[in-house]
């Protein structure tokens, strides 16, 4: 009899132990899948696309969500525009993060099937320079085998007035010798986290 009921007694601790790391476990930004894009637009019609190469994150089990953005990851595909985005823009010495919060249904994203997609509206806070706002994103998640994947179906605009970032878009337009460079910029996101 005394087998049994070790047996039994070693089942029940396994279960607690599973249950335990299912309830503390989390989901990890994959930074190789993930993108963070914006588009600038200087002399009234040039548009380029640039990216943040350095992203991190975590959705906790209760639905709250972090991403971390390294500033001076910033990738314009120039290497002098980089660095006056990092020092005359984002002063990435004095801010380099910026920080994305939210909280999703967790339920509703375990009960996603994988190969499931949902079209969610998410609530999200941006902060940048220690100013923060709050924005409402239209992203398609897919479910996958190990995670899930977020996407923007609409860009999410930015204006730099928001952020104490309009004195730094000057000084890039005068250094640059533009006419102008646009104030606000559409702002996209593919995120992909991990198990």
């Amino acid at each position: 009899m005394k087998a049994p009921i070790r047996l039994f007694q070693c089942l029940i601790s396994l279960g607690l132990l599973i249950v335990s790391a299912a309830a503390s476990a989390q989901w990890t930004l994959n930074n190789e899948a993930s993108t963070l894009s914006f588009v600038t637009v200087k002399a009234d019609h040039v548009a380029e696309v640039h990216t943040f190469d350095e992203l991190s994150g975590t959705i906790q089990m209760d639905g709250s969500v972090s991403i971390e953005i390294a500033l001076a990851s910033v990738n314009t595909l120039v290497p002098i525009r980089n660095e006056r985005m990092q020092s005359m823009l984002f002063e990435t010495e004095l801010f380099p993060r910026g920080t994305i919060t939210a909280r999703i249904n967790s339920g509703r994203l375990a009960n996603m099937a994988p190969g499931s997609s949902e079209e969610m509206g998410i609530d999200f806070t941006l902060e940048l320079r220690d100013q923060s706002q709050t924005y409402n994103a239209t992203v398609l998640v897919s479910r996958q085998e190990d995670g899930l994947m977020a996407t923007t179906l609409k860009p999410i605009v930015v204006n730099a007035e928001s952020f104490d970032l309009a004195a730094g878009v000057e000084a890039l337009r005068e250094v640059a010798g533009l006419p102008s460079i646009s104030r606000a910029v559409p702002v996209s996101f593919t995120v992909v986290f991990e198990d």
